[in-house]
């Protein structure tokens, strides 16, 4: 049992639940004036795990043949051989649970919610087999944390939550886009739908580089509608050069740093912004 556990946390890439979390701690701060309850805290976090766990669990079990099929991914945990379908479903269904049970210690609405928010992370693993949009499906996943974590402060929704989970949307998708790239030839072969397919890489990055233009513009919005100061802003600008320096390392379509940009850059997004906002929070 635990060495299934190791094996689909590796295939799930846990570590990189840091991606989306930093904005639901982000929105929390501010929900709840700089003072979140611990109780609060540790069930979105709960809630946070489950949701991001169970979504890419069943994106692997869904793509269990079309990954066997892929140089790409063959290799991993399941189409390798070395996880049976078996232990994923049951930590897929755990997940899931481990999801809403934090959501009903939340609130009411939380609760309600949460078998939309599965839906909504659920559904993007069939995306890419009938449209090119589904990296902003993607990126509407990952929004839901900071909009998932105003609602359990406030237990309504306000245009705070929404313009922030707008950005990390666009900018979620906009590293999807990138990323995808390195999978145009064989996406194209096997019939499955990506901006890369669709316009080529150099087309697709130039998509890329909207969304994170335009996200970057709904993260100073939420300066405003947050109360935010210039300590906030600092932060925003050194997002926007880490979205600069991202698109450098994949200059030209050089996917050969794509890890670099997709792994390591995108890591400190939502750190750097969260740091600083909290900052401007407790300090000014």
């Amino acid at each position: 049992m635990f060495q299934n556990l190791s094996l689909t946390l590796r295939m799930i890439k846990f570590e990189h639940t840091v991606f989306a979390l930093p904005f639901a701690l982000f929105s929390l701060l501010v929900a709840s004036d700089g003072k979140p309850g611990w109780a609060t805290l540790g069930w979105i976090l709960l809630a946070m795990v489950g949701a991001r766990s169970t979504a890419m669990a069943f994106n692997r079990l869904v793509d269990h043949r079309i990954d066997a099929r892929n140089p790409r991914t063959a290799e991993r945990e399941l189409p390798a051989g070395r996880l049976q379908r078996g232990p994923v479903i049951g930590f897929t269904v755990v997940s899931a649970l481990l999801l809403v049970f934090a959501a009903y210690n939340l609130n009411f609405l939380c609760f309600a919610l949460s078998p939309v928010a599965l839906a909504v992370v659920y559904f993007y693993s069939a995306t890419k087999r009938f449209t090119s949009l589904s990296h902003l499906v993607l990126g509407l996943g990952l929004a839901i944390a900071p909009i998932g974590a105003w609602l359990a402060v406030q237990g309504g929704f306000a245009v705070f939550p929404l313009v922030l989970g707008g950005a990390v949307l666009l900018w979620v998708a906009g590293f999807d886009v990138i990323y995808a790239c390195q999978d145009t030839e064989f996406d194209r072969g096997a019939g499955l739908h990506s901006m890369s397919a669709a316009l080529g890489d150099a087309g697709a990055m130039r998509v890329a580089r909207v969304f994170h233009v335009l996200a970057v513009g709904l993260w100073v919005w939420a300066a405003w509608l947050g109360g935010l100061g210039w300590m906030y802003l600092l932060g925003v600008a050194a997002v926007a050069a880490l979205l600069v320096y991202e698109h450098w390392l994949v200059r030209g379509n050089d996917l050969s740093r794509i890890d670099k940009a997709f792994f390591t850059v995108n890591s400190y997004v939502g750190l750097t912004l969260f740091a600083f906002a909290a900052l401007d929070i407790y300090l000014f």
